[in-house]
């Protein structure tokens, strides 16, 4: 992977600094800054995804309608735009599911935890996954789609003077897939990461994807309270476990997927079954229309706000 950094050189201004330790490329503005003010115009997360969509559109990355959520394929739900690449990389066709700017609903059960196994800020059980997918022909294009991605965050006030590019040159496998990994930094936390993958049995077979999320790019930008930043004016009603909860389910009845035995049905079980009998003593209901709307702005569900309440005082009391 030795040609990175002369891609990256190629492909940023003079004005960055890109330098290999070993196998760790680190690029860094010139004008590298630590200081660092929010911007005065705070934006909702709806007006922070169409900022998004805009910038990318500017570079001719179009936006591509979300994945479904129930998944069945190696998860049983989406849990990240990368698998929009499977028939690419997983089974060396030459297609994909979607391609392009990619606001994806995932749920995922590996956020890192403290050591009283409370989510660490910056992590979800649900949120939105925002990731510039597509396939590649040339090595060029996947620098090519970093300079895009630090044209979009100069348009959130997220310069270039802050951010770091760093990442160990080391091909990984997993499955039928290798890939490599660099990830971004805005000052001292981490934004998301780019990977360069292609099919172990087919390595024509490439594909890039650059992904963040949506509520860890809101809390780059206005450096505010994690818990207030995504839990509004609940941030202090219930423990963060049980918001966290019905955010989550909200998002899985949303889409259809109901209490079940086994499979995505099985994880919405077992996520309102995290919800303590004494933690939401007056009932979900205004949590989950909160959570509801977060989602319907981003995503369009199929099941109204009261139908999903209900359905999850119905299981906590089966």
């Amino acid at each position: 992977m030795g040609w990175i950094p002369d891609s990256l050189r190629r492909t940023l201004s003079p004005r960055w600094t890109i330098r290999l330790e070993g196998d760790l490329l680190m690029a860094r503005h010139s004008d590298r800054s630590d200081n660092y003010t929010p911007p005065r115009r705070s934006l909702t997360f709806a007006d922070l995804l169409d900022v998004l969509e805009s910038s990318f559109a500017m570079h001719g990355v179009h936006r591509a309608h979300p994945l479904p959520l129930r998944w069945g394929r190696d998860t049983d739900l989406t849990v990240s735009a990368v698998q929009a690449l499977d028939p690419l990389l997983k089974d060396g066709q030459e297609r994909v599911y979607r391609s392009g700017f990619l606001p994806q609903p995932v749920v995922r059960l590996t956020g890192q935890r403290d050591d009283r196994g409370e989510l660490r800020d910056g992590f979800l059980t649900s949120f939105v996954n925002v990731s510039h997918i597509q396939p590649i022909r040339h090595r060029d294009e996947f620098s090519g789609v970093i300079d895009i991605w630090l044209s979009v965050l100069s348009r959130l006030s997220l310069h270039a003077r802050h951010i770091t590019v760093y990442g160990h040159l080391k091909t990984w496998q997993r499955d039928q897939v290798h890939g490599v990994t660099l990830r971004f930094k805005h000052l001292d936390l981490t934004l998301g990461d780019i990977n360069l993958l292609w099919n172990v049995n087919q390595p024509q077979r490439m594909a890039v994807d650059l992904g963040s999320g949506l509520e860890r790019l809101a809390w780059a930008r206005s450096r505010s309270n994690w818990k207030d930043l995504v839990f509004g004016p609940f941030a202090n009603a219930a423990p963060p476990a049980t918001l966290d909860a019905i955010r989550t389910a909200t998002l899985l009845l949303g889409h259809g997927i109901r209490p079940g035995s086994r499979g995505a049905a099985g994880t919405t079980r077992r996520i309102i079954n995290t919800i303590a009998p004494d933690s939401a003593p007056l009932g979900v209901d205004a949590m989950v229309r909160f959570s509801h709307l977060y989602w319907q702005r981003l995503s369009p569900l199929t099941l109204e706000w009261p139908a999903i309440a209900s359905a999850i005082e119905d299981e906590r009391t089966r």
